[in-house]
Protein backbone atom coordinates (compact mmCIF):
# COMPACT_ATOMS: atom_id res chain seq x y z
CA UNK A 1 0.00 0.00 0.00
CA UNK A 2 1.01 3.43 -0.70
CA UNK A 3 1.66 4.42 3.30
CA UNK A 4 4.08 1.58 3.95
CA UNK A 5 6.37 3.32 1.03
CA UNK A 6 5.96 6.67 2.36
CA UNK A 7 6.26 5.67 5.93
CA UNK A 8 9.91 4.38 5.25
CA UNK A 9 11.06 7.24 3.64
CA UNK A 10 14.00 9.24 5.67
CA UNK A 11 12.81 12.76 4.58
CA UNK A 12 9.83 14.57 5.70
CA UNK A 13 10.09 17.95 3.93
CA UNK A 14 7.63 19.20 1.52
CA UNK A 15 8.81 18.55 -1.83
CA UNK A 16 10.01 21.46 -4.04
CA UNK A 17 7.60 21.03 -7.14
CA UNK A 18 3.82 19.99 -6.63
CA UNK A 19 3.86 15.68 -6.61
CA UNK A 20 1.44 13.10 -6.62
CA UNK A 21 1.62 12.94 -2.72
CA UNK A 22 1.40 16.24 -2.00
CA UNK A 23 -1.38 17.58 0.67
CA UNK A 24 -3.71 19.59 -0.66
CA UNK A 25 -3.47 21.44 2.92
CA UNK A 26 0.36 22.78 3.74
CA UNK A 27 -0.44 24.69 7.14
CA UNK A 28 -2.45 24.03 9.85
CA UNK A 29 -5.61 25.71 10.63
CA UNK A 30 -6.34 27.27 13.83
CA UNK A 31 -7.79 24.78 16.33
CA UNK A 32 -11.67 24.94 16.67
CA UNK A 33 -13.78 24.47 20.24
CA UNK A 34 -16.36 22.27 20.08
CA UNK A 35 -18.89 24.67 19.62
CA UNK A 36 -17.29 26.32 16.48
CA UNK A 37 -16.82 22.91 15.49
CA UNK A 38 -20.68 21.72 15.78
CA UNK A 39 -21.43 24.70 14.14
CA UNK A 40 -18.90 23.83 10.75
CA UNK A 41 -20.54 20.59 10.66
CA UNK A 42 -23.90 22.38 10.64
CA UNK A 43 -22.64 24.70 7.74
CA UNK A 44 -20.60 21.75 5.84
CA UNK A 45 -23.71 19.22 5.54
CA UNK A 46 -27.20 21.53 5.34
CA UNK A 47 -27.53 22.69 1.72
CA UNK A 48 -29.60 22.40 -1.44
CA UNK A 49 -30.53 18.77 -1.33
CA UNK A 50 -33.32 19.37 1.82
CA UNK A 51 -35.09 21.69 -1.19
CA UNK A 52 -36.22 18.23 -2.33
CA UNK A 53 -36.68 16.33 0.56
CA UNK A 54 -40.70 17.16 0.28
CA UNK A 55 -41.03 15.81 -3.79
CA UNK A 56 -38.86 12.58 -2.39
CA UNK A 57 -41.25 12.59 0.32
CA UNK A 58 -43.87 12.40 -1.66
CA UNK A 59 -42.98 9.55 -4.63
CA UNK A 60 -41.64 7.12 -1.14
CA UNK A 61 -44.59 8.46 1.23
CA UNK A 62 -43.81 10.31 4.42
CA UNK A 63 -42.78 7.07 6.58
CA UNK A 64 -40.89 5.22 4.17
CA UNK A 65 -39.40 8.44 3.54
CA UNK A 66 -38.29 9.37 7.34
CA UNK A 67 -37.20 5.83 7.39
CA UNK A 68 -34.76 6.63 4.72
CA UNK A 69 -33.76 9.76 5.49
CA UNK A 70 -33.03 8.74 9.47
CA UNK A 71 -31.13 4.90 7.83
CA UNK A 72 -28.71 7.20 6.06
CA UNK A 73 -27.72 9.73 8.53
CA UNK A 74 -26.55 6.74 10.36
CA UNK A 75 -24.67 5.37 7.84
CA UNK A 76 -23.08 8.40 6.88
CA UNK A 77 -22.19 9.56 10.55
CA UNK A 78 -20.75 5.39 10.50
CA UNK A 79 -18.69 6.11 7.60
CA UNK A 80 -17.27 9.56 8.34
CA UNK A 81 -15.93 7.87 11.68
CA UNK A 82 -14.34 5.37 9.21
CA UNK A 83 -12.32 8.33 7.30
CA UNK A 84 -11.38 9.50 10.79
CA UNK A 85 -10.43 6.17 12.52
CA UNK A 86 -8.51 5.25 9.48
CA UNK A 87 -6.96 8.66 8.82
CA UNK A 88 -5.39 8.51 13.08
CA UNK A 89 -4.32 4.31 11.98
CA UNK A 90 -2.61 5.65 9.57
CA UNK A 91 -1.30 9.11 10.97
CA UNK A 92 -0.12 6.57 13.94
CA UNK A 93 1.83 4.75 11.64
CA UNK A 94 3.27 7.71 9.33
CA UNK A 95 4.67 9.47 11.75
CA UNK A 96 5.27 13.31 10.47
CA UNK A 97 3.28 12.99 7.80
CA UNK A 98 0.25 14.30 8.11
CA UNK A 99 -2.77 13.01 6.06
CA UNK A 100 -5.37 16.69 5.32
CA UNK A 101 -8.08 15.50 2.87
CA UNK A 102 -9.86 12.76 1.63
CA UNK A 103 -7.79 12.73 -1.32
CA UNK A 104 -4.70 12.21 0.72
CA UNK A 105 -6.27 8.95 2.33
CA UNK A 106 -6.72 7.84 -0.90
CA UNK A 107 -2.96 8.07 -1.99
CA UNK A 108 -1.77 7.05 1.34
CA UNK A 109 -3.89 3.94 0.94
CA UNK A 110 -3.92 2.88 -2.76
CA UNK A 111 -1.08 5.14 -4.37
CA UNK A 112 -2.25 7.61 -7.03
CA UNK A 113 -5.06 5.98 -7.85
CA UNK A 114 -6.71 6.16 -4.64
CA UNK A 115 -6.21 9.72 -4.89
CA UNK A 116 -7.13 10.01 -8.46
CA UNK A 117 -10.98 8.20 -7.76
CA UNK A 118 -11.49 10.18 -5.35
CA UNK A 119 -10.10 13.90 -6.58
CA UNK A 120 -12.88 12.20 -10.25
CA UNK A 121 -15.60 11.62 -7.34
CA UNK A 122 -15.62 15.08 -5.82
CA UNK A 123 -15.33 16.92 -9.05
CA UNK A 124 -18.25 15.06 -10.41
CA UNK A 125 -20.19 15.12 -6.59
CA UNK A 126 -19.21 19.31 -6.43
CA UNK A 127 -20.07 19.88 -9.78
CA UNK A 128 -23.16 18.19 -9.69
CA UNK A 129 -24.01 20.38 -6.42
CA UNK A 130 -23.78 23.50 -8.64
CA UNK A 131 -25.31 22.02 -11.74
CA UNK A 132 -28.35 21.60 -9.10
CA UNK A 133 -28.02 25.42 -7.81
CA UNK A 134 -28.44 26.63 -11.83
CA UNK A 135 -31.65 24.45 -12.10
CA UNK A 136 -33.00 25.86 -8.80
CA UNK A 137 -32.57 29.47 -9.70
CA UNK A 138 -33.16 29.46 -13.25
CA UNK A 139 -36.45 27.42 -12.26
CA UNK A 140 -37.62 29.49 -9.58
CA UNK A 141 -36.87 32.75 -11.33
CA UNK A 142 -38.83 31.54 -14.05
CA UNK A 143 -41.80 30.85 -12.15
CA UNK A 144 -41.59 33.71 -10.34
CA UNK A 145 -42.25 35.45 -13.61
CA UNK A 146 -44.71 33.46 -15.07
CA UNK A 147 -47.68 35.19 -14.33
CA UNK A 148 -46.03 38.21 -16.91
CA UNK A 149 -44.73 36.25 -19.38
CA UNK A 150 -44.05 32.74 -20.81
CA UNK A 151 -43.11 33.91 -24.21
CA UNK A 152 -39.52 33.24 -25.45
CA UNK A 153 -37.30 36.20 -25.51
CA UNK A 154 -34.85 36.26 -28.43
CA UNK A 155 -35.29 32.63 -28.61
CA UNK A 156 -34.49 31.36 -25.24
CA UNK A 157 -37.35 30.51 -22.42
CA UNK A 158 -37.28 32.22 -19.32
CA UNK A 159 -35.39 29.20 -17.46
CA UNK A 160 -32.78 28.95 -20.07
CA UNK A 161 -32.68 32.92 -20.08
CA UNK A 162 -32.33 33.32 -16.78
CA UNK A 163 -29.39 30.15 -16.74
CA UNK A 164 -27.24 32.23 -18.91
CA UNK A 165 -27.96 35.70 -17.30
CA UNK A 166 -26.15 34.11 -14.02
CA UNK A 167 -23.38 33.10 -16.28
CA UNK A 168 -21.29 36.11 -16.79
CA UNK A 169 -21.80 36.96 -12.61
CA UNK A 170 -20.50 33.33 -11.67
CA UNK A 171 -17.76 33.77 -14.00
CA UNK A 172 -16.44 36.80 -12.12
CA UNK A 173 -17.16 35.14 -8.61
CA UNK A 174 -15.37 31.90 -9.55
CA UNK A 175 -12.47 34.06 -10.64
CA UNK A 176 -12.09 35.36 -6.69
CA UNK A 177 -8.61 32.90 -5.76
CA UNK A 178 -9.13 32.38 -2.64
CA UNK A 179 -12.21 31.15 -0.44
CA UNK A 180 -10.85 34.01 2.28
CA UNK A 181 -12.30 36.72 -0.09
CA UNK A 182 -15.41 34.39 -0.41
CA UNK A 183 -16.37 34.41 3.39
CA UNK A 184 -18.17 37.30 3.77
CA UNK A 185 -20.40 35.99 1.02
CA UNK A 186 -20.57 33.05 2.63
CA UNK A 187 -22.01 34.57 5.64
CA UNK A 188 -24.46 36.31 4.76
CA UNK A 189 -25.59 33.38 2.34
CA UNK A 190 -26.09 31.08 5.50
CA UNK A 191 -28.01 33.69 7.06
CA UNK A 192 -30.09 34.25 4.32
CA UNK A 193 -30.30 30.21 3.84
CA UNK A 194 -31.22 29.71 7.40
CA UNK A 195 -34.04 32.73 7.41
CA UNK A 196 -35.58 31.39 4.01
CA UNK A 197 -36.20 27.86 5.03
CA UNK A 198 -37.16 29.18 8.14
CA UNK A 199 -40.38 30.63 6.87
CA UNK A 200 -40.66 27.93 4.45
CA UNK A 201 -41.37 25.76 7.30
CA UNK A 202 -43.78 27.89 9.35
CA UNK A 203 -45.79 28.60 6.25
CA UNK A 204 -45.76 24.57 6.02
CA UNK A 205 -47.31 24.00 8.59
CA UNK A 206 -50.31 27.31 8.50
CA UNK A 207 -51.26 25.70 5.04
CA UNK A 208 -51.43 22.02 6.53
CA UNK A 209 -53.76 23.00 9.18
CA UNK A 210 -55.76 24.26 6.09
CA UNK A 211 -55.91 21.97 3.81
CA UNK A 212 -55.19 18.76 5.48
CA UNK A 213 -54.11 16.68 1.90
CA UNK A 214 -54.29 13.11 1.92
CA UNK A 215 -51.14 11.37 2.54
CA UNK A 216 -49.26 8.11 1.58
CA UNK A 217 -47.19 6.69 4.16
CA UNK A 218 -45.70 3.78 1.85
CA UNK A 219 -44.48 4.94 -2.02
CA UNK A 220 -43.41 1.32 -2.89
CA UNK A 221 -40.35 -0.62 -3.43
CA UNK A 222 -39.88 0.92 -6.66
CA UNK A 223 -38.91 4.63 -5.70
CA UNK A 224 -36.67 3.07 -3.29
CA UNK A 225 -33.52 3.74 -4.32
CA UNK A 226 -34.64 6.78 -5.36
CA UNK A 227 -35.66 8.61 -2.12
CA UNK A 228 -32.16 6.85 -0.99
CA UNK A 229 -29.96 9.12 -3.48
CA UNK A 230 -32.16 12.15 -2.81
CA UNK A 231 -31.36 11.50 0.85
CA UNK A 232 -27.54 10.69 0.45
CA UNK A 233 -27.53 14.00 -1.37
CA UNK A 234 -28.90 15.81 1.23
CA UNK A 235 -26.03 14.79 3.88
CA UNK A 236 -23.41 14.65 1.82
CA UNK A 237 -20.77 16.32 3.49
CA UNK A 238 -17.82 13.94 4.05
CA UNK A 239 -15.81 15.44 2.25
CA UNK A 240 -15.16 18.13 4.96
CA UNK A 241 -15.11 15.64 8.15
CA UNK A 242 -10.79 14.78 8.12
CA UNK A 243 -10.69 18.52 7.86
CA UNK A 244 -12.96 19.01 10.60
CA UNK A 245 -11.40 16.62 12.49
CA UNK A 246 -7.94 18.06 12.19
CA UNK A 247 -9.13 21.63 13.46
CA UNK A 248 -10.86 20.13 16.46
CA UNK A 249 -9.32 21.29 19.69
CA UNK A 250 -10.53 18.11 21.62
CA UNK A 251 -10.26 15.52 18.68
CA UNK A 252 -11.14 12.95 21.39
CA UNK A 253 -14.61 14.46 21.43
CA UNK A 254 -14.92 15.04 17.84
CA UNK A 255 -17.25 11.91 17.27
CA UNK A 256 -19.41 12.65 19.82
CA UNK A 257 -19.62 16.55 18.64
CA UNK A 258 -20.59 15.03 14.92
CA UNK A 259 -22.97 12.54 16.26
CA UNK A 260 -25.09 15.23 17.93
CA UNK A 261 -24.44 17.90 15.02
CA UNK A 262 -25.68 14.58 12.21
CA UNK A 263 -28.65 13.60 14.51
CA UNK A 264 -29.70 17.93 14.78
CA UNK A 265 -29.63 17.93 11.06
CA UNK A 266 -31.78 14.94 10.87
CA UNK A 267 -33.99 16.39 12.49
CA UNK A 268 -34.10 19.35 10.73
CA UNK A 269 -34.25 17.46 7.61
CA UNK A 270 -36.81 15.33 8.61
CA UNK A 271 -39.13 18.04 9.79
CA UNK A 272 -38.72 20.15 6.67
CA UNK A 273 -39.52 16.98 4.70
CA UNK A 274 -42.64 15.88 6.09
CA UNK A 275 -43.76 19.24 7.26
CA UNK A 276 -43.51 19.95 3.11
CA UNK A 277 -45.31 16.86 2.16
CA UNK A 278 -47.81 17.14 4.56
CA UNK A 279 -48.76 20.98 3.40
CA UNK A 280 -49.50 20.03 -0.46
CA UNK A 281 -49.55 16.14 -0.42
CA UNK A 282 -49.80 14.59 -3.85
CA UNK A 283 -49.23 18.81 -5.29
CA UNK A 284 -45.70 19.09 -3.84
CA UNK A 285 -43.47 19.96 -6.62
CA UNK A 286 -40.13 19.00 -7.03
CA UNK A 287 -39.07 22.42 -5.93
CA UNK A 288 -41.03 22.91 -2.66
CA UNK A 289 -40.82 26.95 -2.80
CA UNK A 290 -43.00 26.96 -5.96
CA UNK A 291 -45.99 25.53 -3.82
CA UNK A 292 -45.89 28.51 -1.58
CA UNK A 293 -47.40 30.79 -4.66
CA UNK A 294 -46.44 34.59 -5.73
CA UNK A 295 -46.99 36.71 -2.50
CA UNK A 296 -44.99 38.92 -1.10
CA UNK A 297 -43.27 36.58 1.80
CA UNK A 298 -43.14 33.87 -0.77
CA UNK A 299 -41.35 35.76 -3.32
CA UNK A 300 -38.28 36.81 -0.64
CA UNK A 301 -38.46 33.31 0.30
CA UNK A 302 -37.78 31.86 -3.23
CA UNK A 303 -35.01 35.10 -3.63
CA UNK A 304 -33.15 34.34 -1.03
CA UNK A 305 -32.79 30.96 -1.23
CA UNK A 306 -31.54 32.22 -4.85
CA UNK A 307 -29.15 34.38 -3.44
CA UNK A 308 -27.83 32.20 -0.98
CA UNK A 309 -27.41 29.20 -3.98
CA UNK A 310 -25.73 31.77 -6.09
CA UNK A 311 -23.08 32.97 -3.84
CA UNK A 312 -22.48 29.21 -2.39
CA UNK A 313 -21.63 28.43 -6.27
CA UNK A 314 -18.24 29.66 -6.26
CA UNK A 315 -17.31 28.12 -2.93
CA UNK A 316 -18.81 25.02 -3.94
CA UNK A 317 -16.73 24.95 -6.92
CA UNK A 318 -13.48 25.84 -5.00
CA UNK A 319 -12.67 22.40 -4.22
CA UNK A 320 -12.80 21.86 -8.00
CA UNK A 321 -10.36 24.23 -8.87
CA UNK A 322 -7.71 22.99 -6.15
CA UNK A 323 -7.96 19.66 -7.91
CA UNK A 324 -7.88 20.75 -10.94
CA UNK A 325 -5.06 23.07 -10.62
CA UNK A 326 -3.26 21.06 -9.07
CA UNK A 327 -3.38 18.62 -11.59
CA UNK A 328 -3.05 20.69 -14.91
CA UNK A 329 -1.40 23.77 -13.58
CA UNK A 330 1.42 22.83 -10.62
CA UNK A 331 -0.87 24.46 -8.00
CA UNK A 332 -0.72 28.07 -10.18
CA UNK A 333 -4.35 29.58 -10.46
CA UNK A 334 -6.02 29.43 -13.74
CA UNK A 335 -8.44 31.45 -14.88
CA UNK A 336 -9.49 30.08 -18.23
CA UNK A 337 -9.90 27.08 -16.95
CA UNK A 338 -12.24 27.93 -13.83
CA UNK A 339 -14.37 30.00 -16.87
CA UNK A 340 -14.02 26.87 -19.12
CA UNK A 341 -15.51 24.62 -16.03
CA UNK A 342 -17.98 26.95 -15.29
CA UNK A 343 -19.51 26.86 -18.76
CA UNK A 344 -19.35 22.92 -18.84
CA UNK A 345 -21.70 23.15 -15.47
CA UNK A 346 -23.77 25.62 -17.35
CA UNK A 347 -24.62 23.87 -20.14
CA UNK A 348 -25.15 20.59 -18.20
CA UNK A 349 -27.85 22.53 -15.96
CA UNK A 350 -29.78 23.32 -19.31
CA UNK A 351 -30.03 19.49 -20.14
CA UNK A 352 -31.72 18.42 -16.60
CA UNK A 353 -35.55 19.20 -16.54
CA UNK A 354 -36.16 18.50 -13.00
CA UNK A 355 -34.61 19.07 -9.80
CA UNK A 356 -35.26 16.51 -7.30
CA UNK A 357 -34.11 14.00 -10.10
CA UNK A 358 -31.45 15.20 -10.89
CA UNK A 359 -30.14 15.80 -6.68
CA UNK A 360 -30.67 11.62 -6.99
CA UNK A 361 -29.28 10.86 -9.62
CA UNK A 362 -25.90 12.64 -8.40
CA UNK A 363 -26.83 11.08 -4.75
CA UNK A 364 -26.74 7.15 -6.02
CA UNK A 365 -24.03 7.83 -8.69
CA UNK A 366 -21.40 9.90 -7.04
CA UNK A 367 -22.50 10.67 -3.48
CA UNK A 368 -23.02 7.03 -2.59
CA UNK A 369 -19.50 5.95 -3.44
CA UNK A 370 -18.00 8.97 -1.90
CA UNK A 371 -19.83 8.91 1.58
CA UNK A 372 -20.28 4.65 1.79
CA UNK A 373 -18.05 2.74 -0.85
CA UNK A 374 -14.43 4.71 -0.32
CA UNK A 375 -14.66 4.84 3.51
CA UNK A 376 -15.52 1.42 3.90
CA UNK A 377 -13.06 0.10 1.39
CA UNK A 378 -10.45 2.26 3.19
CA UNK A 379 -11.15 1.22 6.11
CA UNK A 380 -10.61 -2.21 5.17
CA UNK A 381 -7.64 -2.14 3.84
CA UNK A 382 -6.05 -0.06 6.92
CA UNK A 383 -7.62 -2.54 9.40
CA UNK A 384 -8.12 -6.11 7.72
CA UNK A 385 -5.50 -7.92 9.63
CA UNK A 386 -6.51 -6.21 12.73
CA UNK A 387 -9.59 -6.80 13.13
CA UNK A 388 -10.17 -9.93 10.95
CA UNK A 389 -13.94 -11.19 9.90
CA UNK A 390 -15.77 -8.91 11.44
CA UNK A 391 -14.11 -5.63 9.86
CA UNK A 392 -14.49 -7.95 6.35
CA UNK A 393 -18.30 -8.33 7.09
CA UNK A 394 -18.66 -4.83 8.55
CA UNK A 395 -17.05 -2.88 6.12
CA UNK A 396 -17.87 -5.56 2.97
CA UNK A 397 -21.66 -4.98 3.61
CA UNK A 398 -21.17 -1.26 3.24
CA UNK A 399 -19.36 -1.36 0.45
CA UNK A 400 -22.01 -3.90 -1.19
CA UNK A 401 -24.96 -2.05 -0.20
CA UNK A 402 -23.18 1.21 -2.08
CA UNK A 403 -22.19 -0.52 -4.79
CA UNK A 404 -26.46 -1.71 -5.67
CA UNK A 405 -27.31 1.91 -4.77
CA UNK A 406 -25.47 3.29 -6.79
CA UNK A 407 -26.05 0.98 -10.06
CA UNK A 408 -29.90 0.46 -9.13
CA UNK A 409 -29.94 4.15 -8.12
CA UNK A 410 -28.70 5.96 -11.04
CA UNK A 411 -30.46 3.85 -13.22
CA UNK A 412 -33.80 4.54 -11.65
CA UNK A 413 -32.92 8.11 -11.60
CA UNK A 414 -32.04 8.42 -15.03
CA UNK A 415 -34.94 6.74 -16.15
CA UNK A 416 -37.21 9.74 -14.44
CA UNK A 417 -35.14 12.48 -16.03
CA UNK A 418 -35.57 10.50 -19.80
CA UNK A 419 -39.08 10.40 -19.27
CA UNK A 420 -39.12 14.11 -18.18
CA UNK A 421 -37.68 14.96 -21.07
CA UNK A 422 -39.84 12.92 -23.17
Amino acid sequence: MGFEKEASSSSYYLPTYPREDTPLLAKAPPLSSKLKTFANIFISIVGAGVLGLPYSFKRTGWVMGLIMLFSVAFLTYHCMMLLVYTRRKLESIMGLTKINSFGDLGFAICGPIGRFSVDIMIILSQAGFCVSYLIFISSTLAYLISNTTTAPILGLTPKVLFLWSCFPFQLGLNSIRTLTHLAPLSIFADAVDIAAKSVVMVEDVFIFAKNRPHLEAFGGLSVLFYGIGVAVYAFEGIGMVLPLESEAKDKDKFGKVLGWGMIVICLLFGAFGALGYFAFGEETKDIITTNLGQGLVSTLVQLGLCINLFFTFPMMMNPVYEIVERRFCHYRYCLWLRWLIVLLVSLTALLVPNFADFLSLVGSSVCVVLSFVFPAMFHYLVFKEELGWSCIISDGAIVVFGVIVAFTGTWSSLAEIFASNA
